[in-house]
């Protein structure tokens, strides 16, 4: 899944509203957004799943945000989460656009709807976070940290929603999205990158976990995709380092790095700084959060 963004000027203030505000709209297999308007929040479901998953999603995704980090959504003054469906025809992605979600339905073939999978909905929805705090440049380490911050949120809702502690989650982004045909588990794997997937038709999945094998690219906007395995496992191993539910710890240790730390062009490294900086004013220098973020980072090769 390739990410399709785009960057906002400079943000004008506006009144904070309270409460979700949820509209779907469906691009009836067309590509103009944002489409007719076939859902509102508070109004009743429709018989079709992909609004039914779009609304749901953005409302989990919502919730993690407001009730663990204390965030009034995507921008924190309660903007509208704006989504489009059946965008497109035998469309094989979802995005963020900078100002709504969109998503395919995929092919048939090789995925099925972008809508199945929590994790892909706040995945792409966190792209909109990082676009009001961090606004990581969407290149190199600073884009690859950009795709990690939104795996790691798209973790977070799905275990969340599941009530599943760092120990009993699976660590799989976009589990259930290919298609039966597809030889592969899940768009990426936290926990072990690089073996989400091995299939004929899409290769062999080419996340590495350790900087010993970061990849310098001249394709995939210098490796944002590939070399954000290497984050990710750190945040796994940081998350099960410490135990118990990964939102309440490692994720907020992870949200306040980003909120309050990082810049535009930060690297692996800060990244790994940032981390521990924010365990510490969190849980204590020297706590056991700490040295979790401190080991995890190590062990894929970052070192503060």
């Amino acid at each position: 899944m390739r990410g399709r963004r785009m960057a906002l000027g400079p943000l004008a203030a506006a009144v904070p509203a309270a409460g979700k505000r949820r509209t779907i709209f469906d691009a009836g297999n067309g590509t103009i957004l944002p489409g007719e308007r076939v859902r509102g929040e508070g109004d009743p479901p429709t018989d079709d799943p992909a609004v039914t998953e779009a609304y749901d999603g953005a409302g989990v995704t919502y919730d993690l945000f407001l009730e663990e980090f204390a965030r009034n959504s995507v921008d924190d003054r309660g903007m509208r989460l704006d989504a489009t469906v059946h965008y497109g025809r035998d469309y094989d992605n979802a995005f963020w656009d900078g100002a709504q979600m969109v998503y395919g339905d995929g092919d048939g073939e090789i995925f099925g709807r972008f809508t199945r999978c929590v994790d892909v909905i706040a995945h792409e929805l966190a792209h909109g976070v990082t676009q009001f705090e961090a606004r990581l440049a969407y290149s190199g380490q600073s884009g690859a940290l950009n795709e990690h911050f939104s795996d790691v949120f798209g973790a977070l809702a799905k275990q969340r929603s599941l009530g599943q502690t760092a120990g009993q989650a699976d660590w799989l982004i976009g589990q259930g999205l290919f298609m039966p045909a597809v030889n592969g588990l899940a768009l990426r794997s936290m926990k072990a990158p690089g073996t989400a997937y091995d299939d004929p038709l899409l290769g062999k999945d080419p996340q590495p976990g350790h900087m010993d094998h970061y990849q310098d690219l001249d394709w995939d906007d210098g490796g944002v995709h590939v070399n954000s395995g290497i984050p990710n496992r750190a945040f796994y191993l940081a998350s099960v380092g410490i135990g118990g539910l990964a939102w309440k710890t490692a994720g907020r240790i992870w949200y306040d790095a980003l909120r309050d730390e990082l810049r535009p062009r930060a690297t692996f490294r800060h990244a790994a700084l940032a981390t521990l900086n924010v365990a510490a004013k969190l849980f204590g220098e020297g706590s056991l959060e700490q040295k979790a973020v401190r080991a995890a980072w190590e062990e894929v090769g970052v070192t503060a």
